[in-house]
C-alpha cells in the first residue's frame, strides 16, 4: 500500500501521526510499519477504546444496593469442611483426574514489569517453552503439553491515539487474562480439548507459589455440583486489603475491585463479624469444557478494562520517551468477566496459609514477592512436617519436593519424631537424588 492511501486510511479513523515519520524510514521499516498498521481493525480498536473509557463512567455507588455477596447455597469453605466431605470431593477429583478427564489452562503471559523483567517487548512464548524442555516437561508427557499466545492490543494515549513505540513500530500490549478465550477459539486449543474428551479445566495464573495445580478437591466439588464456571477464594484480610472480591451485582456474579467497593460496602459486617465481602478473587478458576465452547463463541462482547500505564513511546520531536508518570491507556480482558455468563456459578473458599501467595513484585516492594513467597512456602512446609508427627523450628528452612507430597500427605513414616535442625534441607521423594536432602528411605 502506497503512503498516500496508508495515510487516508489513518485519517478516516484518527490515526493517521502514525506515519509522520515515513520519510525517515527505511524500506523495511516501511514495510514493518505498513504491515503492524493493516494487520490492524481500526474501526474496531477505536471502538473498543470507546466503550472501555464510556463503561470506567459508570461509579459502581449508585448500584451499592444492588451488590450482594455470593448466597450460601453457591459457596462451601474447606476449612469449614468435615474431612469426610473433603475426602468425598478429592475422591471425585481422583477419579475424574484417572480418567483423563481435567485439563489445566496456567496463564503465564503478561510482561511482569512490576519484577522488573527484562525483556518488555518480546514474547514469552519461546522462553516458556524452553524452560518446560530444560526441565523435562516436570515429568508429565510431552504430547500432553500445549502452548498458546494470547492477543495483543495497541496502547493509547488518554484522547485514544494509538502511541508509536518506535518510529517504524506501534506500541501494543497483551490483551488480559481474558484474551485466553479468543485464543483458545483460534488457536485450535478447543478443538484439542474435546478430541482428548477432557471435559473439566482448571485455570489459575502462575504467580501463585502456593497453588494446588489440578486441584482434586476443586474438581470434584465442581462436578459434584454440576458446575459449569467457578472460583476458588480466599477471605479478605481486611476490609481494605488490596484484592477484589466476588459477588454479585444486579443479580450477575462479577468480580469488584477493591477500589470500586465504597467504604460501606467493603466494611460492612455478618452478624457474626465476618466481612459480608469477603471472597477475595486469587484468579483461580474451574470452568466445564462445555461453559468454555460457550463462552468462547461470544467472546467479543466481553468488556475491556482501562489500566493507566507508564508507556514509552515517540514524542512530537522524534524522540523515544519513558515516562515517569503513567501518561496512556492499556486494554485488557479479565478472565473473571465470564462468570456472569455462568448457569451455575460456585464458590470455594481456602485456607490462605495453604493456597495463596502471591508474586507480583520485586523484593524492593517487600510484599508480595520473592523473598515473601519463599517464607509462605516454607511456612507451609513446616506446618506439614509438624502435622505429620516432626519436630521443627521456625528458624529451620525446610522444603518438601512436590513429587514426595502433592498437600502434606504420606509424610509420616518419613518424619514422625524426626528433628530437622540442618537449615536449608531439602525432601525429596525416592526418584529424586538425595545429595542434598533425604529421600523415601530416609
Amino acid at each position: 500500500m502506497s503512503y498516500e492511501k496508508l495515510k487516508e486510511q489513518l485519517a478516516l479513523h484518527g490515526q493517521e501521526h502514525l506515519v509522520k515519520y515515513w520519510p525517515e524510514l527505511t524500506e523495511n521499516e516501511r514495510e514493518q510499519l505498513a504491515s503492524e498498521i493493516q494487520n490492524l481493525d481500526l474501526a474496531e480498536v477505536n471502538e473498543i477504546f470507546r466503550r472501555a473509557t464510556e463503561s470506567t463512567k459508570v461509579i459502581l455507588e449508585k448500584f451499592d444496593d444492588d451488590l450482594k455477596p455470593i448466597p450460601q447455597a453457591h459457596y462451601e469453605s474447606v476449612p469449614g469442611l468435615s474431612q469426610e466431605k473433603v475426602l468425598e470431593y478429592e475422591n471425585i477429583g481422583f477419579q475424574q483426574i484417572s480418567d483423563d478427564k481435567v485439563g489445566v489452562l496456567l496463564l503465564a503471559g503478561g510482561q511482569a514489569t512490576r519484577l522488573g523483567f527484562g525483556y518488555p517487548k518480546e514474547h514469552t512464548m519461546g522462553p516458556t517453552a524452553d524452560f518446560f524442555k530444560s526441565h523435562n516437561y516436570f515429568g508429565l508427557d510431552e504430547d500432553n503439553i500445549i502452548f498458546f499466545n494470547q492477543g495483543r492490543l495497541p496502547c493509547f494515549d488518554f484522547n485514544g491515539k494509538i502511541f508509536l513505540d518506535e518510529k517504524y513500530h506501534l506500541s501494543t500490549a497483551p490483551d488480559g487474562n481474558g484474551g485466553i478465550y479468543r485464543a483458545l477459539k483460534t488457536q485450535g486449543i478447543l478443538d484439542d480439548i474435546a478430541r482428548r474428551g477432557v471435559e473439566h479445566l482448571h485455570a489459575h495464573s502462575v504467580d501463585n507459589l502456593l497453588i494446588k495445580v489440578a486441584d482434586p478437591v476443586f474438581i470434584g466439588y465442581c462436578k459434584s455440583k454440576n458446575a459449569d464456571c467457578a472460583a476458588k477464594v480466599v477471605s479478605k484480610s481486611s476490609p481494605s486489603e488490596a484484592v477484589g472480591v466476588v459477588c454479585r451485582v444486579n443479580g450477575y456474579y462479577k468480580v469488584v475491585e477493591y477500589s470500586e467497593l465504597t467504604e460501606e460496602a467493603a466494611n460492612r459486617r455478618n452478624p457474626d463479624g465476618r466481612l459480608t465481602f469477603s471472597a477475595g478473587s486469587i484468579c483461580n478458576h474451574y470452568f466445564s469444557a462445555q461453559f468454555l465452547q460457550k463462552i468462547c463463541n461470544y467472546e467479543s462482547k466481553l468488556k475491556h478494562h482501562i489500566s493507566n500505564k507508564k508507556i514509552p513511546f515517540i514524542n512530537e520531536d522524534g524522540v523515544r520517551v519513558k515516562p515517569s508518570e503513567p501518561n496512556g491507556i492499556k486494554l485488557e480482558k479479565f478472565i473473571f468477566d465470564v462468570f456472569e455468563f455462568a448457569e451455575n456459578f460456585i464458590c470455594l473458599e481456602v485456607a490462605r496459609d495453604v493456597e495463596f501467595s502471591a508474586l507480583k513484585n520485586s523484593d524492593s516492594a517487600k510484599k508480595d514477592c520473592p523473598s515473601t513467597a519463599r517464607e509462605d512456602l516454607l511456612r507451609l512446609h513446616r506446618k506439614y512436617i509438624r502435622e505429620a508427627g516432626g519436630v521443627i523450628d521456625d528458624n529451620v528452612d525446610v522444603e518438601i519436593s512436590p513429587l514426595l507430597s502433592y498437600g502434606g500427605e504420606d509424610l509420616k513414616d518419613l518424619v514422625e519424631n524426626e528433628a530437622f535442625v540442618i537449615s536449608p534441607f531439602h525432601l525429596k521423594s525416592m526418584m529424586e537424588s538425595s545429595s542434598n536432602g533425604v529421600n523415601g528411605n530416609h
